[in-house]
C-alpha cells in the first residue's frame, strides 16, 4: 500500500501541516533563449515601438505575436520545400534538355546499322535501296556492319596496336564482297549511297546514333561499357579460341557472357590503357545505351523513393486499419474471461486505501465530556448513514441492472465526470439521462457533475448550476445551499483561489436512481459581482476530481474542497472514494449509448496494461446545415482509420474529452498506483503560470490532448486504444464561424502536442518503423495541408490536360497518382470495415469540402496561434470578449497560498466530528433546561450553516439518524447522529 505523500505546488511540506509558499512567476524572456531570439530575428522589421501599437498587452503578448510569426515562417519554409521538391527538383536536376537528345531508336522503320550508325536504307540510292530493304523491313535496326570494308584509316585509335582485336577483319574481305564504305554517305561526302536516319517522316531532326535497350544488348549479345554499347560478335566469330596470355581477350569473352565490361575494365589494372580502351570503343561501337543521365536517374531515385515512403505510411496505416477493425476491435470490449475473474476476486479482497479504517481502532473524547465522555469509534457514524441510503438507492433499482448473483463483478468502480460551461436544459438533461441509462450496475456508477462558475448561456433562463441541479433530486439530508469551500485553481494571480459548493443526490431517471455529486464553481465573494464568477475552463474543472484522486490513492493532504467531496462521496454512494478506479469523461452535450459504458469498462478490465481509451464520437445533429454535412465523414475517418491504426500499437496520440476513459490507479504486485492521477501528470497538466506560446496552445486550447500526450510521456509501455463497440452522439458546431473558432483550438493544440510527443522516445517501434516517425510525418502533413492541397490541384491539371508525356514528368505523374490514390483510399476504407454505401456520399461531401478542410482551416488557424481563447464555441449572456480562461489583473494581484489550507483527512474528520458533538451537546443542554423548568421542549433543530433540510420523504425513513442518542453523562453518541453537518475549516 501506498504511503508516500505528494505536495501540491505552490506548498512545502513540514511538521504536521502543509505550509503554503508563494508560488514564484518567472520572466520566460530573460534570458533569452535560442527560440526567442529566432523569433525577434524573424520580425526583425517590427521593433518593440511599432509592435506595441499593433498588440497591446504588454511583453506578453508581443513576445506571443512574434513567436506566432516565427512559426508562420517555418510553415511557409516547410511549404516552399513540399512545393520545390515536387515542382521543380526534378527539372532542375534533370532538365529537358538532357532528355531531347533526339537519338534515333534502333527499332525505327527501315533502319539499319553501320558501325554505330542508323542508316534508312529505304531513302538510299539505286542499287543499295534493295540490298538491305527485306531485312530492314524484317529485322528494324539490324546491325550489317561486317558487309562493308574497314579501312584502317577509319580506326585511328587502333594504330600502332598488333593484337587480334585490334587487327581483326571481316569475312566479306577474304572473298572481296564488301561494299565500299565510302558509299555511305557522310555530311562532308557527295557520293550518292545509303544515307543516314538524320530526320523523320515529318521532318524533325535525328541524331542518327542508335539507341539500344537493355533488352536488345542482352538478345543481340552485345556488350556495355559505361553509356556506349560494342559489338564483340564479328571478333568472336573470328577467334573461336581464347588467348589466355592476352588479358583483353579474355575480357571481351567474359564481358560478352554478362553483357558488362564497365566492371571488369575498372577491376584489371592490366585493362586501364587508354589508347586499348580507345581502340575497343572505336572499332566495336554499336551505339547508344538508352538510358537516362545520371542526374536523371539520382532526381528520379529521390523522388521515387520518398514517394515509396509517404506511399507505404499511408498503405500500412490503411491496413493496420482493417487488420484493427477486422480482428482487434472486438476482443478489446469481449465479456472478460473466467481466470481474469478469479483474479479479480483476489484483487478485491486486497486492502483499499484504509482512509476510514486507519482510524476505526482509534477513540476520542466527545467535546465537553472530558474524563467521563463517551469514547466513540469514528468509522460507526460515517458508514450508519451511507449504508441505509444505499439501501434507499437499491429499492429504486430497474429490471435493467443485472440483479443475478456474480452478474456485475465486472463492473468496475467508475466516476462519470461531466463537465459543463453554458450548455442549456436539454442538453444537460440528454448527457445525464443517456449516462444513468447505460447497461451498468447503478451501485458501482457515480455521476459527478462539474459547474464552471455561475454561467448562463447565451439565450437560456436559468443558470448552468441552476439547471443542473434542477434534475437531480437532492439528498434531504444534506439540503440544497451548502458552504463553498476553497480549492487552488488552475488561474493566475488571485484568482488561483477559488470557492466551489458540492452538492450530492440521486439522478433518477426511468425507475433507476443514481448517486450524484454536483460541483459548482462559484467563486470567491471579491468576484461575485463579475460576468462569470468561478469560471476557471475546463481544465480546472477536470483538475478538481484528478487532484482529489491524487490525494486520495496516496494519502496525501486536501484542501477543504477535497473532505467536503470525500464525505458526501461516501455518504451518497456507500463507497469511500478509494474503491473507484476508472474515470469517465463526458462533455455536456454528448449522449452515451447504453452499451457504451460496459464496452469500455470490460477493455479495461481485460486488459490491465489499458491505462486509456476512448469510443467512436458520431454527431447527432449531421443534417442540420451543410457546415455538419461536411464534418461526418471528417469523424469517421479520424476514428476508424487514424485512431484505429494507433491502437494497434496502443499509442493512441489523442483521446477525445468529450467521450473518453482514464485509469485512475491500477494494481502492480500488492500496491495500487495512480495512473491518470499521478503527481507529475497532474503537477504539469496543472500548471497556472503558462507563459510562452506553446504552453498556452497546450493548456488553454487543447487540454484534452495534452492530457493525452502526458499519459504516454508518463507510462509510455502501458497503452491507449480505440474501442469502436463504445459509441456517443454530440452536437457539432452547425455553422462556419462556430467551426472555424473550434477548428482553430484543435488544429493549433494538435500542431504543439506533436511537437511534445515527436521527443518521446519510448514510443513503439523504430527509425522509420515507429511511432515517433508516425508522429512527425503528421506534424509536418499538418504544416503542409494549405500547400499540399494546391500541389494536387495543379498536377490533376497537368496530367489532364498536358498533351504529351515527357520522361522529365515522370516522378509529377507519379506523386499524382500518389495524392489522388490517398485522396480516395479512405472509400475502401469504408466498403472494408463499415460496409455502409451511405458513408461514400457523406465522403464526397468531405471532398467537395477539401478547400476548407485542408486550405481555409489551417491557414485561419496558422495566422492565429497567437489566440488562446475559446471564441464562438460556448458563448455566455452578458459577458465580453473571451480572452482565455484566468487572466490575473497584473503585477500586483498576487495569489496569497494562506487562503487554502492542506491538512490530512484524520484532521479534518477529528474537528468536524468534535464540532458536531459540541453541537449536540448544545442542543441537548438547552432541551434538559427546558424539560427543567416545565416548559415544552424546543424542536431539536441542527444548525447547518446553510444546509436545507426540505423533502421530508428520505428524512423519514432515516428518521433514527437525524439526532445523536443521548449518554448518561450528557454528551451525544455521534455513532447516531446525522454525520453532515456544515463545518467552517478555513
Amino acid at each position: 500500500m501506498l504511503t508516500t505523500s505528494h505536495s501540491h505546488p505552490g506548498y512545502a511540506s513540514g511538521g504536521g501541516a502543509q505550509t503554503p509558499v508563494a508560488l514564484k512567476k518567472r520572466n520566460p524572456w530573460s534570458p533569452p533563449n535560442v527560440w526567442v531570439a529566432f523569433s525577434w530575428m524573424m520580425t526583425c522589421c517590427c521593433p518593440g515601438f511599432c509592435l506595441a501599437g499593433i498588440v497591446k498587452g504588454g511583453a506578453g503578448p508581443q513576445q506571443a505575436w512574434r513567436e506566432k510569426v516565427a512559426l508562420c515562417w517555418i510553415v511557409f519554409f516547410m511549404s516552399a520545400f513540399v512545393a520545390f521538391f515536387i515542382l521543380a527538383f526534378n527539372k532542375l536536376l534533370c532538365p529537358t534538355s538532357k532528355l531531347e537528345n533526339n537519338n534515333v531508336p534502333v527499332s525505327i522503320y527501315g533502319g539499319v546499322m553501320v558501325r554505330g550508325t542508323m542508316f534508312n536504307i529505304l531513302n538510299a540510292t539505286k542499287p543499295y535501296n534493295t540490298l538491305f530493304s527485306d531485312l530492314a523491313v524484317a529485322f528494324p535496326g539490324i546491325d550489317v556492319t561486317t558487309q562493308f570494308s574497314q579501312p584502317s584509316s577509319e580506326y585511328t585509335q587502333c594504330v600502332g596496336l598488333s593484337n587480334s582485336w585490334a587487327t581483326v577483319n571481316y569475312t566479306c574481305e577474304a572473298d572481296n564482297t564488301c561494299i565500299d564504305v565510302r558509299h555511305l554517305m557522310y555530311p562532308d561526302q557527295s557520293v550518292m549511297g545509303i544515307y543516314p536516319y538524320n530526320k523523320t517522316s515529318d521532318g524533325t531532326a535525328l541524331k542518327p546514333n542508335p539507341l539500344l535497350s537493355w533488352s536488345i544488348v542482352k538478345a543481340r549479345g552485345l556488350v556495355v561499357y559505361k553509356d556506349i554499347v560494342l559489338n564483340f560478335q564479328p571478333y568472336l566469330q573470328q577467334h573461336p579460341v581464347p588467348d589466355l596470355t592476352d588479358d583483353v581477350d579474355i575480357m571481351i569473352r567474359t564481358a560478352s557472357a554478362i553483357n558488362d565490361a564497365t566492371h571488369l575494365v575498372a577491376r584489371n589494372p592490366n585493362l586501364k590503357d587508354s589508347q586499348t580502351i580507345a581502340c575497343l570503343s572505336q572499332k566495336y561501337y554499336a551505339g547508344q545505351l538508352d538510358i537516362l543521365p545520371s542526374e536523371c536517374m539520382t532526381s528520379l531515385v529521390v523522388t521515387y523513393m520518398a514517394t515509396a515512403l509517404v506511399l507505404s505510411i499511408v498503405i500500412v496505416r490503411f491496413v493496420m486499419a482493417v487488420v484493427f477493425n477486422w480482428f482487434i476491435a472486438n476482443k478489446l470490449s469481449r465479456k472478460p474471461k473466467p481466470d481474469s475473474l478469479r483474479e479479480r476476486e483476489y484483487y478485491e479482497k486486497q486492502p483499499t486505501v484504509p482512509f476510514l479504517r486507519k482510524i476505526e481502532q482509534e477513540e476520542f473524547v466527545a467535546a465537553g465530556g472530558g474524563a467521563h465522555g463517551k469514547r466513540v469509534s469514528a468509522i460507526s457514524a460515517v458508514s450508519a448513514g451511507s449504508s441505509q441510503r444505499n439501501l434507499l438507492r437499491k429499492s429504486a433499482a430497474s429490471p435493467f441492472i443485472p440483479t443475478a448473483a456474480g452478474a456485475y463483478d465486472t463492473d468496475l468502480h467508475t466516476v462519470l465526470l461531466v463537465t459543463c460551461y453554458s450548455e442549456g436544459e436539454q442538453s444537460m438533461r440528454n448527457t445525464l439521462e443517456s449516462l444513468v441509462a447505460t447497461d451498468y450496475h447503478d451501485e458501482k456508477k457515480l455521476l459527478f457533475v462539474i459547474c464552471d462558475g455561475v454561467i448562463t448561456g447565451k439565450g437560456e433562463a436559468q443558470s448552468t448550476p441552476d439547471i443542473v441541479l434542477g434534475l437531480i433530486e437532492l439528498d434531504d439530508d444534506l439540503g440544497g445551499n451548502p458552504k463553498p469551500y476553497s480549492y487552488v485553481a488552475v488561474a493566475s494571480g488571485s484568482k488561483q483561489h477559488n470557492m466551489a459548493k458540492v452538492y450530492c443526490g440521486n439522478y433518477v431517471f426511468k425507475g433507476r436512481a443514481v448517486p450524484t455529486v454536483v460541483v459548482v464553481k462559484c467563486g470567491t465573494p471579491a468576484e461575485a459581482s463579475s460576468a462569470k464568477p468561478g469560471n476557471r475552463g475546463k481544465r480546472d474543472s477536470q483538475l478538481i476530481l484528478m487532484n482529489f484522486f491524487s490525494r486520495v490513492v496516496l494519502q496525501d493532504r486536501m484542501t477543504p474542497l477535497d473532505y467536503d467531496m470525500f464525505r458526501k462521496i461516501h455518504h451518497i454512494t456507500g463507497f469511500t472514494p478509494d474503491y473507484y478506479e476508472i474515470l469517465l469523461m463526458v462533455d455536456a452535450d454528448t449522449m452515451v449509448h447504453p452499451d457504451s459504458l460496459r464496452a469500455m469498462t470490460n477493455c479495461m478490465y481485460n486488459n490491465p496494461m489499458v491505462m486509456g481509451l476512448c469510443g467512436e464520437t458520431k454527431i447527432d445533429n449531421k443534417r442540420t446545415s451543410w457546415v455538419t454535412m461536411i464534418q461526418v465523414f471528417e469523424y469517421y475517418i479520424s476514428h476508424h482509420l487514424g485512431k484505429a491504426f494507433e491502437s494497434v500499437f496502443g499509442g493512441v496520440t489523442c483521446l477525445p474529452g468529450c467521450f473518453c476513459m482514464y485509469r485512475i490507479k491500477a494494481r502492480k504486485g500488492d500496491e495500487w498506483i495512480p495512473i491518470v492521477v499521478a503527481p507529475d501528470i497532474v503537477s504539469e497538466y496543472s500548471t497556472n503560470e503558462v507563459e510562452t506560446l506553446h504552453q498556452k496552445n497546450l493548456l488553454l486550447l487543447g487540454e484534452d490532448r495534452f492530457l493525452t500526450t502526458l499519459m504516454l510521456r508518463q507510462f509510455p509501455k502501458r497503452k491507449q486504444v480505440f474501442v469502436p463497440g463504445a459509441i456517443c452522439r454530440t452536437t457539432v458546431p452547425d455553422d462556419f464561424k462556430t467551426l472555424l473558432s473550434q477548428r482553430r483550438r484543435w488544429i493549433n493544440s494538435t500542431i504543439h502536442n506533436l511537437m511534445e510527443l515527436v521527443l518521446l522516445r519510448d514510443l513503439c517501434g523504430t527509425f522509420c518503423f515507429s511511432m515517433q516517425f508516425i508522429v512527425l510525418m503528421d506534424l509536418i502533413g499538418t504544416a503542409i495541408l494549405p500547400i499540399s492541397l494546391l500541389l494536387l490541384y495543379y498536377m490533376i491539371y497537368v496530367a489532364i490536360f498536358q498533351t504529351h508525356y515527357v520522361a522529365s514528368e515522370a516522378a509529377t505523374y507519379s506523386n499524382t497518382i500518389l495524392l489522388v490514390g490517398v485522396l480516395f483510399m479512405p472509400a475502401f476504407l469504408v466498403v472494408l470495415v463499415s460496409r455502409k454505401m451511405s458513408l461514400i456520399m457523406w465522403m464526397l461531401l468531405y471532398l467537395v469540402a477539401l478547400p476548407i478542410w485542408q486550405f481555409v482551416l489551417p491557414l485561419y488557424a496558422f495566422w492565429n496561434f497567437d489566440d488562446f481563447s475559446w471564441g464562438a464555441t460556448r458563448q455566455v449572456a452578458g459577458a465580453g470578449k473571451d480572452t482565455g480562461h484566468g487572466e490575473s489583473g497584473g503585477a500586483d494581484d498576487r495569489f496569497d497560498p494562506a487562503s487554502v489550507p492542506f491538512r490530512k483527512w484524520e484532521e479534518y474528520e477529528v474537528e468536524w466530528r468534535q464540532r458536531v458533538n459540541t453541537q449536540r451537546l448544545a442542543i441537548k443542554r438547552a432541551a434538559d433546561a427546558a424539560a427543567a423548568g416545565g416548559r415544552d421542549s424546543p424542536a431539536l433543530s441542527v444548525p447547518s450553516s446553510g444546509y436545507h433540510h426540505g423533502a421530508p420523504r428520505l428524512r423519514s425513513r432515516l428518521s433514527g439518524l437525524s439526532l445523536g442518542t443521548t449518554m448518561t453523562d450528557g454528551t451525544v453518541d455521534s455513532a447516531s447522529a446525522s454525520p453532515f453537518e456544515d463545518i467552517d475549516f478555513e
